[in-house]
C-alpha cells in the first residue's frame, strides 16, 4: 500500500466513516519531522491537514506526543494549528505520526534571507514577540503538555537545559570544538540567576518557523518539536540569537530593534527580563545551536539522514554559531577583566 492508501485506512478507522486522501505531497526541508501536505475529502467535506511523520533519522530526537500536545495547549491562545490525531506507535505509517490542520495563504522566510519582512518588519516583529510573551505567560499547570512535559526546579533549569545540549555534543562530536567548550565551561562556572518562573518554552521559536501573510500578520506559530518547560529566557534568547538576524545589525530577527522586542515579551508575559540572567541565556543559545549542528553533521556523515538541510546546518550555520560563541566569549572576557580593575 501507498503512504496516501495507509493514511486513508488510519483517518477512515481513526474517524468512523470513509475518507479518500488527495494532493499528497512532501514539503521540502525539515529535519525533525517528514512532513506532507494532503487534502481529507469526509462527508461531502474537503478538510486541508498536514502529516508530520518521524523520520528514518532525525537532526534531533524529539517527541512528537509533547509536541501535540503543544498544539492542543495553544492552538486556541495564538495563532497555531489545531492538532487532528496522532499515533504514537506509528503502526499504521511504519513511523509514528500526527496530523494537524493546514494553515492557507502564509508563507515562511528563510533565516538567510536578507530583509524578508520589508516595510511589515515592525507589525510582524510587534506580533512576533507578543505571541512569545503569551506562551511565556500561560500557566503550564492548566495546559494538556503538563500531562507529558516534566517541570524543573526554578533553580535547575539551566541545568537540565545545559546537561541536555552538552551532551548531544559530548556524543555526536566528530572533530574537536574548543570554541563551543569554551562556552560550556564558562557557563557552568557562573550559573544564571534563578527563574523567576517555570513555563512552556517553544523550544525552536524563531523567524522561519511561523507563516505570515506578507503583509505584516502572523497565521501560525509552527513546529514546537522541542517544546518543555524551563525558564522562559531561554525561548526570548533563542528568538533574539545573532543566527537569526537576517543580517540586520539595527534590530533582533530582522524586524525590531532589542530594546523594543524586550519590551514587548515583558509587557505581555507579565515577567521581568534580567539582563544578567538573559546574558547567560544568550550564550547558552549558541552553544544549543551548535549542538544542534553537531547533530546535523554527524546524521549526515553517516548517511541515515541526507536532507540537505543537514549539510547546510552541520557547515553554515554551525561556522557563524563558532562566529557568535567566539565574540560573546570576548567580551564575557572583557567584562571579567573590567571587573578585575574596579
Amino acid at each position: 500500500m501507498s503512504l496516501g492508501e495507509r493514511l486513508e485506512a488510519y483517518l477512515t478507522r481513526t474517524w468512523g466513516q470513509p475518507v479518500r486522501v488527495a494532493d499528497l505531497s512532501r514539503i521540502p526541508g525539515g529535519a525533525s519531522r517528514e512532513t506532507y501536505r494532503f487534502a481529507a475529502r469526509v462527508g461531502g467535506e474537503t478538510r486541508p491537514l498536514i502529516l508530520r511523520r518521524d523520520p528514518p533519522g532525525s537532526l534531533i530526537e524529539t517527541d512528537r506526543n509533547l509536541e501535540y500536545l503543544a498544539l492542543e495547549s495553544f492552538h486556541d491562545k495564538l495563532p497555531a494549528p489545531r492538532p487532528v490525531a496522532m499515533d504514537a506507535e506509528g503502526a499504521e505509517l511504519e513511523r509514528p505520526f500526527f496530523v494537524m490542520e493546514r494553515v492557507e495563504g502564509g508563507t515562511a522566510a528563510s533565516p538567510f534571507t536578507v530583509l524578508p519582512y520589508g516595510e511589515h518588519a515592525r507589525a510582524v516583529g510587534e506580533s512576533f514577540f507578543q505571541i512569545l510573551g503569551t506562551i511565556a505567560a500561560a500557566d503550564p499547570a492548566g495546559l494538556p503538555l503538563a500531562q507529558a512535559a516534566p517541570a524543573p526546579t526554578r533553580e535547575d533549569c539551566w541545568r537540565v537545559a545545559l546537561d541536555q545540549w552538552s551532551d548531544v555534543i559530548e556524543t555526536d562530536e566528530q572533530h574537536p570544538q574548543p570554541i563551543v567548550r569554551a562556552a560550556i565551561r564558562a557557563l557552568r562556572r557562573k550559573p544564571p540567576p534563578r527563574a523567576t518562573a517555570v513555563r512552556v518554552v517553544h523550544g525552536d521559536y524563531r523567524t522561519g518557523n511561523f507563516l505570515h501573510d506578507g503583509a505584516g500578520k502572523i497565521l501560525a506559530i509552527l513546529d514546537w518539536e522541542m517544546v518543555h518547560l524551563g525558564d522562559p529566557l531561554e525561548d526570548l534568547a533563542w528568538a533574539i540569537d545573532p543566527l537569526w538576524g537576517h543580517f540586520d545589525a539595527a534590530n533582533v530577527a530582522g524586524m525590531i530593534p532589542r530594546a523594543d522586542a524586550l519590551a514587548i515579551w515583558s509587557r505581555t508575559s507579565g515577567l521581568p527580563v534580567d539582563e544578567a540572567a538573559l546574558s547567560w541565556w544568550s550564550l547558552f543559545a549558541a552553544v544549543k545551536g551548535q549542538a544542534i549542528w553537531t547533530s546535523a553533521a554527524k546524521e549526515y556523515r553517516d548517511g541515515g539522514f541526507k536532507e540537505p538541510i543537514l549539510a547546510v546546518s552541520g557547515w553554515y550555520t554551525a561556522r557563524r554559531h563558532d562566529e557568535i560563541l567566539a565574540a560573546m566569549l570576548l567580551r564575557l572576557e572583557g567584562l571579567r577583566a573590567l571587573e578585575g580593575l574596579s
